[in-house]
């Protein structure tokens, strides 16, 4: 997209949402024509992905979850990535009306924020890298559930229409993550007894290690308490969902069971979903939590202030910047007329 406009020459916006959103308005039909051959009866949803920061992102991003949302009927998500307070007024600006019209062009606005997960002394580049892998995990974890790769699917099994059901709400919503690693001795053991035992899920794991049922119910409450995609108060959120995944032997009903009940209580919510994502050849034990609906997240107050501010700054410069030129190019008593 912008690829033939002369403004940008497909090196995006600079800065501009008027012009993201102008370019994706004009070239929409590229959207359509990627579309084309894609087999619509086997998606479930629409994900549209965007740093918010910057003029493509923050103005054509919802242009384009719109378009979706006309052409087709299943749902739309969106990806909301907010820049770092650093990245100036600017981009904070951007971010702030963007998120007004993102969210109302989809059905559920994932949000993440860039200075929630930034880490002292990382590069720049180093610094986009872990954040794009932990938006991997996330979103994989939760978008993933429901696939079927061969493994015994449980009566607690996760799948695509509980997490529309859960992201239905509306507004903004954001995830929370744990994983644990898996010792493959573990595995083996567990993978062998649960041939006995007919699923795997026993009271202990076979070797003198943790019991299911608290690990479980302890990488949930891990999860939760660890750091959200975006900070938000956990209790504003209208529903939740728990996907628990990983290999079928390291599954306990009982500890999807606990871990969903001290969500309940920890959000005041009737409305939590859990259910497990089978992975029989997974390394890891993980655990994503989507709180949908949050309505109190400081980080879009904050963006909203530092917004207000940018604008008005904006505005003076522009106006100083006016009056500087106009001293610069006459004469001090004004007496030249221009040619």
């Amino acid at each position: 997209m912008g690829q033939t406009d002369e403004r940008v020459k497909g090196h995006g916006a600079g800065a501009d949402p008027e012009i993201g959103a102008e370019i994706a308005r004009q070239d929409v039909h590229e959207l359509e024509r990627a579309l084309d051959g894609v087999p619509i009866h086997a998606v479930d949803a629409f994900l549209v992905i965007a740093g918010l920061g910057g003029g493509t992102g923050s103005g054509g991003a919802p242009v384009l979850a719109s378009r979706l949302r006309e052409m087709y009927e299943e749902p739309v998500y969106g990806l909301a990535i907010f820049p770092s307070e650093d990245e100036g007024g600017r981009a904070s600006l951007n971010a702030a009306r963007s998120v007004q019209s993102f969210t109302e062009s989809t059905d559920n606005l994932i949000a993440f924020d860039n200075d929630a997960w930034r880490s002292s002394g990382n590069s720049l580049q180093g610094g986009y890298e872990r954040t794009n892998e932990e938006i991997a995990k996330r979103i994989a974890t939760l978008l993933a559930a429901g696939e079927y790769d061969g493994s015994t699917v449980s009566e607690t099994a996760m799948d695509s229409s509980d997490v529309r059901r859960t992201l239905s709400t509306g507004g903004i919503s954001t995830i929370a993550y744990a994983q644990s690693e898996l010792n493959p001795h573990t595995r083996e053991q567990k993978g062998l007894l649960s041939r006995f035992s007919g699923n795997g899920r026993t009271a202990t794991n076979g070797s003198g290690g943790p019991d299911p049922a608290k690990k479980v119910h302890g990488l949930v409450r891990k999860a939760v308490q660890s750091r959200l995609t975006c900070p938000a108060n956990i209790l504003s959120a209208e529903r939740s969902l728990i996907v628990v995944s990983g290999p079928p032997s390291e599954f306990s009903q009982k500890g999807l069971r606990r871990a969903r009940q001290w969500v309940e209580r920890e959000t005041s919510s009737a409305e939590v979903l859990a259910g497990d994502d089978p992975r029989k050849n997974a390394d890891q034990l993980s655990a994503a939590v989507v709180l949908s609906n949050v309505t109190e997240v400081p980080r879009i107050d904050r963006l909203q202030e530092q917004a207000v501010s940018a604008q008005d700054n904006i505005a003076e410069q522009e106006q100083s910047r006016e009056d500087e030129i106009r001293e610069l190019i006459t004469d001090d008593e004004d007496r030249l007329d221009p040619i």
